[in-house]
This record gives structure tokens, sequence and C-alpha cells, in this order.
């Protein structure tokens, strides 16, 4: 294979390398390329959308290889390894010297990572608790035990020292840990209450998004309760989680024909709405929602030093109570 680098692209590295083979994995062909970068490294290079051909962009890095095939791989400039603290406001519902709860807004992302390397929930967290972490992995840095997606708001627990770190994972792991959330999704499921399964993996079409797969996976289950309609084109929904798997609510949701509003990547966006012949107001509503109307209600464990068991609950956001609103008035 040849390879070439163009530094010109600024603070991203670009390479182009051209296949010399015929069937080679992606990943492996361009972690053979370019030695200095692992294969973990490349293949999340690729899923990220950092790999193109022909001007078109390839997120498979079990993609098989053509031999004269024309790759250009973009590599961001590294990272700081350690975030940096940042004044950044928090809802903070509950805080002692081993935790805090906080009530995260849609829009902020929990860690950093490539494109979000700052402004996020664990730069402000360094800021809030300053010397109160006491280190996680010998590392003054705060204990993320769950994530929420960008998009979506509500309850959140981090440790903020290594015994409670690795209590809480226990706990989520042996799935002790009460979770709530509530979502507007279209439609009404019918029954009004019951229980989603099926295996969660990454969709075989687009490796950005997950899916309810027939065969890999991993098991997902997610119960949901109706609290209310509005007529037969939204509701309202409860659901608990008795597994944790990336996007599982959104992707559960979807998979019986009910995808939480205001979710594009799912099927819940604007071009659901016209479907179903709703008004100009509730469109331009759904359009400016500041990610999906999903909502981390209520959120309960037992404390990893006191061993009490306790629960921390929060109210939706004016976003989803405004969209409630319209709703109601159709």
């Amino acid at each position: 294979m040849t390879t070439s680098n163009d530094s010109s692209a600024g603070a991203t590295d670009r390479h182009h390398i051209v296949a010399d083979t015929d069937g080679n994995r992606l990943d492996r062909m361009l972690a053979d390329a370019l030695p200095n970068h692992s294969r973990t490294r490349i293949k999340g290079l690729i899923e990220n959308g950092q790999l193109t051909s022909a001007g078109a962009t390839i997120t498979a890095p079990s993609y098989r290889v053509k031999s004269g095939e024309e790759f250009t791989l973009d590599i961001p400039a590294a990272e700081p390894a350690v975030p940096q603290a940042e004044e950044i406001k928090l809802d903070v519902i509950y805080e002692d010297n081993d935790l805090i709860v906080i009530d995260k807004p849609s829009g902020l992302v929990v860690h950093p990572a490539p494109g979000n390397s700052s402004g996020t929930l664990v730069n402000a967290l360094l800021a809030h608790c300053g010397e109160s972490l006491s280190g996680i992995g010998g590392v003054k840095r705060p204990g993320i035990v769950h994530r929420l997606d960008k998009e979506t708001s509500g309850l959140m627990v981090i440790a903020k020292n290594d015994h409670t770190h690795v209590d809480l994972s226990d706990q989520f792991s042996a799935r002790t840990i009460n979770r709530a959330y509530q979502a507007l999704i279209w439609g009404v499921p019918r029954p009004g209450i019951g229980i989603i399964e099926g295996n969660i993996g990454r969709n075989r079409q687009n490796r950005k998004k997950m899916a309810v797969l027939e065969n890999g996976g991993k098991h997902a289950k997610t119960g949901y309760k109706v609290i209310k309609r509005y007529g037969d084109r939204a509701s309202l929904v409860e659901c608990r989680l008795a597994t944790g798997r990336t996007h599982q609510i959104r992707v559960h949701m979807a998979h019986i024909g009910h995808p939480v509003i205001g979710d594009p990547v799912y099927g819940g966006g604007t071009s659901r709405a016209r479907r179903s012949s709703l008004d100009t107001e509730l469109l331009s509503y759904i359009k400016k929602l500041n990610g999906q109307a999903l909502h981390a209600v209520e959120l309960g464990f037992r404390h990893p030093v006191s061993a009490d068991a306790v629960k921390f609950l929060s109210h939706l956001p004016i976003e989803m109570r405004e969209l409630i609103a319209l709703l109601e008035s159709l």
C-alpha cells in the first residue's frame, strides 16, 4: 500500500492511503499503514466519520477493501489527557463527601471526547467539587458510573472517591438501581402497560445508531406505562430500565412504533409530526427542542457509605411542560 500525509489540514493530520490488496478489513489495513496508531484508535476514528473514499464517508471498520481503492483519514490532534475545570452552572440535587446527584440539562455532554473537549459535565464537576474529589483510580476526577445522552435531561449520580465509584458501579451491574424516565412519544402504545425486550446493538446499516437485533447485541429490557394520552396522536409514558444499553428507551420505543418526540435519529422528528397532520405551532416547537422529549425523573440506590436507601425525584423540564401544553390544546 502507499501512504502520504498532508499536514496542511491544520490541527488535523490528513493521511491518504491506497490499498494494494483485495479483501483486507479496512481497520486492519489502515492500522498496518499507520503503525503509530493502534487499531482500536483507527476503528474509533472510522466509526466517528473521519474516513472518506471517493467523497463518501465510510463508518464500518469491517469494510473489505479493494486493490487500488483510495482512502483519506483525518486524525484530530490529541486532546489533553486531563480535562480542565470549568465554571459551568450545575443544578445540584444532593451532595455529600462521597457523591453528588445533579439534574442534567438537555444539551450537556457528560464526558470530554473528540469534538467535545470542554463544556462537559466532567469539566463542570471538576470545578464544582474541587478538593472534595479524593481520586478515582489515583486521579482527581469525578467517577461517572452511568450516562445520559447529550440530548436527554434528568438525574445522574457521580462518585467522588474510589470506594463510592466501585460500590455504585456494582449496584448498576447488579441492576439494583431504580431508574425511571418520562417521555413524550408519538401515538399511544397498546396495551398501556407492558415490557419491551430485545437485544440492542449497532445498526447494521448505520454504525452511529443502535437497533434491536435478532442476532447479536446485548439483552435489553424496558418497562413502560402510559401516564396520559393526547388523543391518538401522542402520549406521556413512564419507562423503567431493567438494563442500561446505549439509547435503550429511544430504540425500544421506536421498535414498537412509538418513537420519542423530537428524536429524528429514531423516527421521532417533525417528519412524523407532519404525517399526523399537526398544527404549525407544534411543528415549529418540536423543531426548536434541544433534543428528544426524554427526562430521567427518578433515581434510587443504596448509599455506598451510610447504606441508607435514598431516592431523588426531578420535575419535567420547561421544554417538555410547554410541549405537553401544546398537545393538550389540540
